[in-house]
């Protein structure tokens, strides 16, 4: 398992024990996943808008004329 993946599953664990000791109950935590997946989903697909809106440099701007 790489760093990066151990520390994400620290983090991960950390957040879980966390929360289930200031009382939230599985279902809860679940809800708290839930939200945050699909924040992270919304991010990704504002991401990907936001790139392809980008004009590429073969299209050029589209008030110039073409022949």
């Amino acid at each position: 398992m790489s760093t990066d993946q151990k520390g994400t599953r620290i983090l991960a664990r950390t957040f879980f024990n966390q929360l289930r000791a200031a009382g939230y109950t599985p279902h809860q935590v679940i809800g708290i996943a839930t939200e945050l997946l699909e924040l992270v989903t919304t991010d990704l697909r504002e991401g990907d808008k936001a790139s392809s809106a980008q004009p590429t440099p073969e299209a050029g701007p589209e008030w110039q004329q073409r022949a």
